[in-house]
């Protein structure tokens, strides 16, 4: 039997999604849980891999099982095996040709930027932070040239092991409500801290290091030595994944709500 779920998780306490030896991945704390109702080890493969610090409010994952559990059982169950940073939010039975990775036709990540003098205290970790104005309207004028299909080799982790850096980027967009800038993503894939990377050269243009024009050259030049320095991961958010009708899959994106700053 094959089962999808949907998970949340705070990414401070663990060291990306994907097991580690040291256990600390959230792929790690899962599975322990699994186990401990199950009765027996259980490996899962989830949608997309998130870094150490990164947050999800919705992140997919499937599994296969032999033993038979109510539907509750894979969630309040599962959830009383689990630290209070990770919680699954619903279990549905799927198809043996489901796949959390493979089947999905879309990803969708924000990064909440507090945009203040004083860093935060409330939201340490969980909001990226520049002390600085910034320019939201040149930051999104020059994030246009980003949309649709591109060599994002310039954004993209010396580490990344995708086998293509061509992506399609369907959406970003930015936005500022009151203290916070909002970067809203979505596409096919994306490469290791290509989000991040993309944040942080935009912070270059608000900041006024470099003229809006700066992103179309970067991106052209696909040199990942031209851009900007990695920002950091306290404010990314996986917020969804897209699948077919056919899975029949409870919802599977889930935005994020701005924080009171």
């Amino acid at each position: 039997m094959r089962i999808a779920l949907g998970l949340e998780y705070a990414g401070q306490a663990f060291t990306g999604w994907q097991s580690q030896l040291d256990g600390r991945g959230a792929q790690d704390t899962l599975e322990c849980a699994l186990a401990a109702i199950a009765g027996t080890s259980t490996r899962t493969i989830a949608a997309g891999r998130t870094d150490a610090g990164v947050h999800a409010t919705m992140q997919v994952v499937h599994f296969d099982i032999a033993v038979e559990r109510p539907d509750t059982a894979w969630v309040r169950g599962v959830n009383s095996h689990l630290a209070q940073d990770i919680a699954v939010l619903w279990a549905h039975p799927v198809a043996e040709d489901f796949h959390a990775r493979f089947a999905a036709t879309a990803r969708h990540y924000t990064y909440l930027l507090l945009n203040r003098e004083v860093r935060p205290a409330l939201l340490a970790g969980r909001a990226g932070w520049y002390h600085r104005p910034l320019d939201v309207a040149a930051m999104r004028e020059a994030a246009r040239v980003l949309a649709g299909t591109h060599d994002f080799s310039a954004f993209r982790a010396a580490e990344c092991q995708a086998k293509s850096p061509v992506k399609t980027l369907s959406t970003i967009e930015v936005a500022a409500s009151g203290d916070f800038v909002r970067f809203d993503f979505s596409a096919n894939a994306f490469l290791h801290h290509m989000i991040r990377n993309i944040v942080g050269a935009l912070v270059y243009v608000g900041a006024g290091k470099e003229p809006v024009q700066w992103i179309a050259e970067i991106l052209v030049a696909r040199d990942r030595t031209y851009a900007a320095p990695t920002f950091a991961p306290d404010g990314l958010y996986m917020t969804g994944v897209d699948y077919d009708a056919k899975w029949g899959l409870p919802p599977t994106r889930r935005p994020v709500s701005l924080p009171i700053a």
